[in-house]
């Protein structure tokens, strides 16, 4: 199914039907509403304007529109912000957020909790078994603009009790930090600070404390609405749109409490703030890189536990990027078939008319501000009568699995030691290769159960948790892991054994020192006769297993006991897809290899194609298939589909 965002407060009354029936003759069924209305919904403290609302559910509802209601929580009124000053957020500066656009919240601020509260228990009880809505969406975008972490005086109290609840004691507190070193012990929790404005890098056990505190009040913020609605909207499904890119909150445990996962993809604008190279950037700059949108579908099916949707695509141009380039004629097509082929229930635009005033005016959306149509539109419309043509099943097991940690982008962000080494590229080096041989990967936390897959990739998992570590060895399939897993205990100290810690159960292996590298520095990687290139992050391994490839002067790199890989450097891509193609065939799976910009998925039995290369591909469609999108061939931004 396909929906949109709209906004009908921002256009006259007198459009909305109009907009209602061209939504439903478009062939759009969802229509999310009101996520940052609160000034209209509550014009004045405890003064409240529904009348317009309800006559936007009517029409819609009425059109046959089913409406996803989101909470206006991500965007309170000044009357508010005046009359609880201390709900703003603090910046590592010390600086308060101001008023004036959005996400200007402090989550650890009670008198905003109750007032978050109030509003969500109102609007539950006035729609929350309204036959319109369909479902929630709580907040929006939790974490944009850098909102997660907040520096102010609630914070740092309510950091304090967390403390104590997860160490018990001060003592263990300053074992567990090492506060021994440069005097940094404690005598009263009163004495704890946040880790800021510290004359160099505070302690990194000290952040990382903060850092699952600061993820712990997302999880509590958003569990406080969800409660509210559960009880006053049974039977409608509650939903939150993450933002890409976005790991300062672990996703998984805000998903807990909600029935479907959501992304808002912006292909070409993470695709321009993505640290790639410059070529790659230029080559892909109007059709978005092919596995950055990809990996955030699997990423967020695996965070809605199978239930996820984009709740905000792209259409057009946007407005956040440093450079907003236009789509390619068909992307917009592609990238709505992309997600539904990787599973999503719903592909949802954002927005439906691009708006002429305020921040987001060069945002485009399916139509112009004058209400015609814009290109997008076009291009929905076609999608819209393709998908009644093809009943989509179930997205189904992959054979291969990633394992993705928010814990670990904290652990690479406190202590990068390469400044090049992020979490995001190394795990998207991976996926790329992987999904490059032609397989559907699924993405799952640390400690899911990996029952059934063939393959099993971790990029790099610094912390190992015990769950991770069962998990691990109660797979049967390839376990491959990437250098710093188990680098660190759980108090982001050294292991007592050296990394890779835990791992140690699996494989006879230490890591004895490491390096980091600046981009002009290279060394060899030398791997069944042929040479690749590693960078950025080399490891001194002492390895009693069997060495499979070796860096320069013959220092082991990648070690393997039975079916448990370690590679101790970064590798460059065409390394990645030689050593998995290996792994998979021994694994009795089939790769095939795909040029640069082609990507494959299966659902429910369809095999997709798309093509985001400049040259058109033939797709590997058997005799006995029947085609249901395309002729075989896949043009430059076009896709074919066959079962």
């Amino acid at each position: 199914m396909l929906g949109v965002c709209y906004h009908p407060e921002h256009w006259p009354e007198a459009r909305w039907s109009e907009d209602a029936r061209r939504m439903k003759t478009l062939g759009l069924t969802y229509v999310r509403v009101g996520e940052f209305a609160w000034s209209r919904l509550e014009p004045q403290p405890g003064q409240f304007d529904f009348g317009w609302l309800d006559r936007v559910l009517e029409t819609l509802g009425s059109a046959g529109l089913r409406v996803v209601l989101g909470t206006p929580t991500a965007s309170p009124p000044k009357w508010l912000v005046d009359r609880t000053p201390h709900m703003l957020a603090v910046d590592l500066e010390d600086r308060p957020r101001g008023f004036g656009s959005r996400r200007h919240y402090c989550f650890s601020s009670t008198s905003y909790m109750r007032e978050c509260e109030r509003i969500v228990t109102v609007l539950g009880g006035r729609y929350g078994q309204h036959a319109a809505v369909a479902g929630w969406q709580t907040d929006n975008q939790y974490g944009c603009h850098d909102t997660v972490r907040c520096y102010c005086d609630n914070c740092r109290d309510a950091f304090r009790s967390w403390l104590q609840r997860h160490h018990g004691s001060l003592e263990a507190l300053n074992q567990a930090w090492g506060n021994v070193f440069w005097s940094m012990e404690y005598r009263s929790w009163d004495e704890v600070e946040l880790p800021h404005r510290t004359v160099t890098e505070a302690n990194p056990s000290h952040w990382l404390d903060f850092s699952r505190f600061a993820s712990d009040q997302v999880v509590a913020f958003n569990r406080l609405q969800v409660e509210v609605l559960r009880r006053l909207s049974p039977k409608r499904f509650l939903a939150h749109n993450y933002l890409g890119f976005s790991t300062d909150f672990d996703h998984f445990r805000v998903a807990e409490d909600l029935d479907v996962a959501s992304w808002d993809s912006s292909p070409l604008a993470f695709t321009d703030l993505f640290p790639l190279p410059a070529e790659t950037k230029q080559r892909y700059a109007r059709t978005g890189h092919p596995d950055i949108a990809a990996f955030h579908h699997d990423l967020y099916r695996g965070v809605g536990h199978g239930r996820w949707w984009v709740m905000g695509q792209q259409p057009g141009p946007v407005n956040w990027a440093p450079h907003n380039p236009s789509p390619a004629p068909g992307m917009v097509r592609l990238w709505t078939w992309e997600a539904l082929a990787h599973g999503a229930e719903v592909v949802s635009y954002f927005r439906w008319r691009q708006i002429p005033f305020a921040q987001e005016q060069m945002h485009a959306g399916l139509n112009r501000p004058d209400f015609a149509p814009d290109v997008g539109f076009f291009e929905v419309e076609r999608t819209a009568r393709e998908t009644t043509t093809m009943q989509l099943g179930a997205a189904s097991r992959a054979p291969v699995a990633l394992v993705f940690d928010y814990e670990a982008a904290w652990v690479l962000s406190i202590q990068p030691q390469g400044a090049e080494f992020q979490y995001k590229t190394q795990v998207l080096e991976w996926y790329t290769a992987i999904r490059r041989l032609g397989f559907d990967v699924d993405i799952v936390p640390p400690g899911a159960r990996l029952d059934g897959y063939v393959l099993v990739l971790v990029p790099t998992l610094p912390i190992i948790s015990d769950a991770a570590l069962k998990a691990f060895e109660s797979c049967r399939g390839t376990v491959v892991f990437g250098p710093r897993s188990g680098s660190k205990t759980a108090h982001f100290q050294l292991p007592q054994g050296l990394p890779p810690g835990p791992l140690q159960r699996f494989l006879d292996l230490k890591v004895t020192r490491v390096e980091s590298l600046a981009p002009d520095l290279s060394e060899q990687l030398e791997w069944q006769g042929q040479s690749y290139e590693a960078r950025l992050w080399l490891e001194h391994l002492d390895a009693g297993n069997a060495v499979q490839a070796r860096l320069g002067g013959g220092k082991p790199a990648l070690v393997n006991h039975g079916r448990f890989h370690y590679l101790g450097c970064v590798a460059e891509t065409a390394f990645l897809m030689d050593w998995f193609e290996a792994l998979a065939r021994e694994a009795n799976l089939e790769p095939l290899r795909l040029p640069e910009g082609v990507r494959l998925r299966t659902r429910g039995g369809i095999t997709f194609a798309f093509n985001s290369d400049p040259d058109p591909w033939r797709a590997p469609v058997p005799p006995y298939a029947r085609l249901l999108l395309g002729d075989g061939v896949v043009p430059p931004q076009g896709v074919c589909a066959w079962r």
